[in-house]
């Protein structure tokens, strides 16, 4: 089966964890021990988000007074490399027979989705209240309140297009398992003379997993993060996690904004577009999530519940 693996950005790198770097190894070792027993019997693309990876490259560059910011897609484009990196080389540490390829992509944006006058995307650590102020004085980003204190937020567009595509499906075609679309993928417009140009944002990496998705005909679209399902009523004390759900279903509830929304919506995309399985649930559950034991699994409308397992 050709499976579609997507990371969040908190399965590589933990709410409430520092944002260190030998920590991010050690989830993406995790990580890559996890996928690997999956990729021995299936076809696997993986990406990844970057949310706190891209805030923190933003947040150091910030920093330096003595040259420009560093545009977000350039940011990007850094925290692909930098993930997709540490992603391939503990990934061929697990299976030394097999060939991977990470790939820059970039993503084709409308440049005038209204996205770009509203942000919305969280990036970064929480600034806690004693920090709030600081941060507001000395930069010019935009802020949302979280529980926990205070976070930036980008414009997030709309994924139209996967530039790389054609080379994805090459490299697949020769067996090559894929790491490509890191955080989104990094956003480009067509300019008026139809050259393309990097963008101010972030593209949510669920969103564009489930374009490359229905793009490469895939049988699965696998959503990991740090929850382990979808969970009716959240955040209160009554809430349940949701088993197995149908798109209207789903699509009638509500769900955080930035966090378990775009995961859903993503996951919904795909399952209406391809009548296939999407499933949403935590990276430690991966094979179980697989044979239907954890996670949340979407369906299509006119689909009678699955007792099919897949074979990990």
């Amino acid at each position: 089966m050709k499976i579609v693996i997507a990371l969040g950005g908190n399965a590589l790198l933990k709410k409430g964890q520092p944002l260190d770097i030998e920590i991010q190894q050690q989830n993406i070792s995790r990580a890559a021990r996890l996928i690997a027993e999956v990729a021995k019997q299936h076809s696997v693309i993986i990406t990844h988000g970057n949310g706190p990876q891209v805030g923190l490259l933003a947040l150091q560059a910030e920093s330096y007074k003595q040259a420009n910011p560093i545009p977000l897609d350039i940011l990007d484009a850094e925290s692909e490399g930098m993930l997709g990196y540490q992603i391939e080389q503990e990934l061929m540490n697990q299976l030394p027979e097999k060939p991977f390829a990470s790939l820059l992509t970039q993503v084709l944006v409308d440049a005038n989705d209204p996205a770009f006058n509203h942000p919305t995307k969280p990036i970064g650590p929480v600034y806690p209240k004693s920090d709030q102020q600081q941060m507001k004085d000395k930069t010019a980003w935009t802020y949302i309140r979280v529980n926990e204190g205070l976070r930036r937020v980008v414009s997030s567009p709309e994924p139209k297009q996967i530039l790389e595509l054609v080379a994805i499906k090459i490299l697949m075609k020769n067996n090559v398992i894929v790491i490509c679309a890191g955080g989104g993928g990094i956003p480009v417009i067509r300019d008026q003379n139809g050259f393309l140009k990097g963008v101010e944002a972030v593209i949510d990496k669920d969103l564009s997993s489930a374009l490359l998705a229905r793009e490469l005909n895939a049988d699965i679209l696998l959503l990991l993060t740090d929850i382990d399902a979808v969970y009716k009523d959240w955040p209160s004390t009554n809430a349940e996690p949701i088993k197995q759900a149908k798109v209207p279903a789903l699509r009638s509830l509500q769900f955080e904004s930035g966090s378990m929304a775009p995961k859903v919506e993503a996951a919904c995309r795909f399952v209406e577009t391809t009548g296939r399985d999407a499933y949403i649930g935590q990276l430690e559950d991966l094979q179980k999530i697989l044979v239907g034991d954890r996670g949340t699994k979407i369906i299509n409308l006119d689909k009678k519940p699955s007792v099919r397992q897949v074979r990990v």
